[in-house]
C-alpha cells in the first residue's frame, strides 16, 4: 500500500539560492522528482544575487528526506543549511508547561498563595475533604498512567519512550476540553504494583486515564482501579475506541439504511479494544456479532477457549458467533453487513470485501496499515474508515477522551458505567446532521467546536441519572 508523503514526516531546509526567475521551481521540481510535496516556500532573506529560503517538504520518512536533500542539492547554485525535522521540533523540551493561575508580585500575594495563608485552606480540606475538588487542582485535572507496553502501533517500548504520547494526550485534553492532564509513566509491568501506585496517587486527580497498557493486564489493572478508588478510571484503549466506532456505525448503518438490531458484524481482534467495542455494540443492540483473532473465529469448542486459558476470551466466545461458524476471519466475512477491524494490517484483500453483503460497511483500524488497503475496501464496500488521517472518515479516539472526563469532572462522578459510554456515543454521532451525513463523512472533525462539548453534556447527564436513581 502506497501513502502520499505527510506533514508527519516534514522537514524545513535552510538554503541560499540564485536570485533566479527559475531557482525555486527547480528546488521544487527536484523534490517532487523524489516523491516529496512542497508545502511551503519562506524567504527569510534577499540580496541583488542571493535569497535565503526555508523550504517546507512533506516526505515519507527519514531515508526519504535523506533523498530529497541530496537531490536539491544537484540544483544549480544551491547551497544547503540547516535540516530540522518539523515533528522532533514540536517535542524539543517536550510538549507540556506547568503554569501558576495566579501571579506573585508581592509579599501579600505570596502569604495568600503560600505560607501562612494557606495553612487556612489546608485546615479547611482537614474539616470537609470535599472540599479538596474546589480548592485544589484535583477539580479539572486527569492522570494519563501508563507502562509504555502498548503504544500506539510499536508496542512495548517502555515508560520512557512513552512519555511523547502521554504528553500529546495531555496536550489534547487541555486543547479540546479544558482539562488538565498530566502524564505518568511507571517503571513497572507488575500489575498490582500499577495498581499500588495509582491508588497512592489518585487523590491529587479527579479521574484517571488508563493508556497503553498490554491486554490482558489492563483488564485486571482497570477492574482492580475502579473498585478501589473514589474517582471514575477510564481505559482509552478500550473505552474511547469503543465509542467511537459505535458513533460512526450509527451513522455508517444511517447511510446505508440498516438497523443495528439486523445486521451480521464481523470483529477482527479480541483484545482490548475489540472487548470494548464488542461490550458497547452489545449494549446498544446488536445481536449478530462474530469475533476472530490471529487463531480464526472464536467460539467455545476452539481449544484454546475450551482449556479455559483467557477469562475474556471465554466470554466472547459466549456472547458471539450465534452461527456456530468456524475458520477464518475471511470465511466470516462472507454475507457480513460489517467489518470492523482493531487488529492487524494487510489481513484481508478486496476480494475479501467483494464476499460481504450489499452496501457492506467497512472500519480498517490498524495502524499504521489498515485491515484493507482502503481504495480496494471502497471498490466494493460503500462506506469505508480508517484510523488514519489521511483518508475519509478517520475514527480517532480524540474525539471522544477530552469531552467524556469533561463530563466526568463536571458532574463530580466517583466512576464510570457503559450507560455513560453509550451516552457519549450517541451524542457524538449525532453532532453529524441528517443534511451532512454521507458515505465519506460519517463521524465529525476532531476540530469541530461541537463535539467535546456535545460528549461532556450527554455524559455529564447520564452520571447525574446514576447518582439519582442509585441515591
Amino acid at each position: 500500500m502506497a501513502f502520499a508523503p505527510s506533514v508527519s514526516n516534514s522537514i524545513t531546509v535552510r538554503l541560499e539560492l540564485p536570485a533566479r526567475a527559475t531557482a525555486v521551481g527547480e528546488l521544487s521540481a527536484a523534490v517532487e522528482k523524489e516523491g516529496g510535496m512542497v508545502t511551503a516556500v519562506d524567504i527569510a532573506e534577499s540580496g541583488a544575487e542571493r535569497l535565503r529560503t526555508d523550504l517546507t517538504i512533506a516526505t515519507w520518512g527519514e531515508e526519504h528526506a535523506k533523498q530529497i536533500v541530496e537531490a536539491m542539492r544537484t540544483v544549480r547554485g544551491v547551497e544547503i543549511g540547516k535540516v530540522s525535522d518539523r515533528t522532533f521540533l514540536m517535542h524539543l523540551g517536550g510538549k507540556l508547561s506547568v503554569e501558576p493561575k495566579t501571579p506573585i508580585r508581592n509579599r501579600d500575594d505570596l502569604s495568600m498563595i503560600y505560607t501562612p495563608g494557606v495553612a487556612r485552606v489546608c485546615q479547611a480540606i482537614v474539616d470537609n475533604p470535599e472540599d479538596a475538588r474546589r480548592l485544589t487542582i484535583k477539580r479539572n485535572t486527569v492522570a494519563v498512567v501508563t507502562d509504555g507496553t502498548a503504544v500506539l502501533g510499536m508496542g512495548d517500548i517502555g515508560p520512557l519512550a512513552a512519555m511523547p504520547v502521554m504528553e500529546g494526550k495531555a496536550a489534547l485534553f487541555k486543547r479540546f476540553a479544558d482539562v488538565d492532564a498530566f502524564p505518568i509513566v511507571l517503571d513497572t509491568k507488575d500489575a498490582d504494583e500499577i495498581v499500588r501506585i495509582v491508588k497512592a496517587i489518585s487523590p491529587g486527580f479527579a479521574g484517571i486515564n488508563l493508556e497503553d497498557i498490554s491486554a490482558p493486564r489492563c483488564f485486571y489493572i482497570e477492574r482492580r482501579l475502579r473498585e478501589e478508588l473514589d474517582i471514575p478510571v477510564f481505559h482509552d484503549d478500550q473505552h474511547g475506541t469503543a465509542i467511537v466506532v459505535l458513533a460512526a456505525l450509527r451513522n455508517a448503518l444511517r447511510v446505508v439504511n440498516k438497523q443495528l438490531a439486523d445486521v451480521k458484524i464481523v470483529l477482527s481482534g479480541a483484545g482490548a479494544a475489540g472487548s470494548a467495542i464488542l461490550r458497547l455494540l452489545l449494549l446498544a443492540g446488536a445481536t449478530h456479532v462474530v469475533v476472530s483473532d490471529v487463531h480464526g473465529i472464536l467460539h467455545s469448542e476452539r481449544t484454546d477457549i475450551a482449556r479455559g486459558d483467557n477469562a475474556n476470551m471465554a466470554w466472547i466466545a459466549s456472547q458471539t458467533n450465534r452461527a456456530g461458524l468456524r475458520g477464518t476471519v475471511q470465511d466470516a466475512l462472507v454475507g457480513a453487513d460489517v467489518f470492523i477491524g482493531v487488529s492487524a494490517g494487510g489481513i484481508l484483500s478486496g476480494d475479501d470485501v467483494a464476499t460481504m453483503a450489499t452496501d457492506s460497511i467497512v472500519f480498517a483500524m490498524a495502524n499504521p496499515q489498515p485491515e484493507v488497503d482502503p481504495v480496494d475496501a471502497a471498490e466494493h464496500a460503500t462506506v469505508v474508515a480508517t484510523g488514519r488521517s489521511d483518508f475519509a472518515n478517520q475514527i480517532n479516539n480524540v474525539l471522544v477522551f477530552p469531552g467524556v472526563f469533561r463530563g466526568l469532572i463536571d458532574a463530580q462522578s466517583e466512576h464510570i458505567t457503559d450507560e455513560m459510554l453509550l451516552a457519549a456515543a450517541i451524542a457524538l454521532s449525532d453532532v453529524v446532521g441528517e443534511d451532512e451525513r454521507n458515505p465519506t463523512y460519517i463521524i465529525p472533525s476532531v476540530f469541530n467546536p461541537r463535539v467535546s462539548k456535545a460528549v461532556a453534556e450527554a455524559v455529564e447527564k447520564a452520571v447525574r441519572a446514576h447518582d439519582e436513581k442509585n441515591d
